[in-house]
């Protein structure tokens, strides 16, 4: 826009006011050589000055090029007054993500942009990955001079995929699936986030989001898991079980033991006396007349009468 306005402006003062030499001086248009002038001028000055400011938005920084070659230092977000010949390449400094997946649609690419590695033990495992990285402002001119704005097919994927690919072969596929996931990861951010910083990004996090096993290793895991499962259910049960007989075992103890105190406290004597005292108890019901009991030669005869 700017660039036009410097252009009709230089074309208001070269053409009008060479076309006005050329009208005859009693038209009266002679008198308008001065406003044609005044526009035109006018014209190639706004040009100037919109040329010469720039915006740059929150979020990002502006990068200068002049005929090409990219300048040092960077725009920071606001209105910045620049050099008119200068390009402004915009540079976004927020957090951004990279992600390979094999879910249509929800990776960078389009269709399955999985990572397909091998493992230690020869098995092929698929990997879902999100990177996430931000550019360090100061070192945008470096990596715009160096890679170009499309860093993220020159740098973020290519390494990103390497480093996976390398780490992967130090690892069985069933570790990379439960026990060393969480190492795994570590080694790849580490590797990434000494060639990125290299490169003026920063890294921020990689998320390893799925791992997908071969299905005859996923078969094999999942009956792993019902065959201890099973196992902590019967360990559950014997230790119920065991519980149960030891309550038994004290219980028959407890019983055991109070007929053992009971048996030491009965005498003939008392025995005699209980049994003497039953009968009386029974004799003197309505549902008994007549009761005889004795013991050895010297029978009793009691009569509820």
């Amino acid at each position: 826009m700017s660039w036009l306005l410097i252009i009709a402006g230089l074309m208001i003062l070269l053409f009008g006011v060479n076309y006005l030499k050329t009208v005859p001086a009693n038209s009266g248009l002679q008198k308008l050589s001065g406003s044609v002038k005044l526009v035109g001028i006018a014209a190639i000055v706004l040009g100037i000055l919109m040329a010469s400011l720039v915006q740059i938005d929150n979020g990002y920084v502006g990068v200068k090029k002049l005929f090409g070659k990219v300048q040092p230092g960077i725009l920071e977000s606001g209105m910045n007054l620049i050099n008119p010949l200068v390009d402004i390449e915009k540079l976004d400094v927020r957090t951004q993500n990279y992600t390979m997946s094999a879910v249509h649609n929800e990776g960078a690419l389009q269709g399955d942009d999985a990572i397909r590695v091998l493992t230690n033990d020869g098995l092929e495992v698929t990997m879902d990955l999100t990177v996430l990285y931000r550019l360090n402002p100061l070192e945008t001119p470096k990596l715009l001079k160096e890679t170009g704005a499309d860093y993220q097919d020159k740098i973020i994927r290519p390494l990103a995929r390497t480093k996976i690919r390398d780490n992967a072969v130090r690892f069985d596929a069933v570790a990379l699936y439960s026990t060393k996931r969480e190492e795994f990861q570590d080694r790849i951010f580490k590797e990434m986030e000494r060639e990125f910083k290299k490169r003026g990004i920063v890294l921020e996090n990689i998320l390893i989001r799925n791992i997908a096993l071969p299905q005859a290793v996923k078969s094999t895991i999942e009956q792993k898991i019902q065959a201890e499962q099973e196992a902590q259910k019967m360990q559950f049960v014997l230790q119920k079980e065991k519980q149960e007989a030891e309550r038994k075992r004290v219980e028959a103890q407890g019983i055991a033991d109070y007929q053992a105190k009971i048996n030491s406290t009965l005498t003939p004597e008392l025995l005699k006396y209980e049994q003497i005292k039953a009968y009386k108890e029974m004799a003197t019901s309505d549902n008994a007349k007549t009761i005889i009991m004795g013991s050895g030669n010297s029978p009793v005869i009691l009569d509820g009468k």
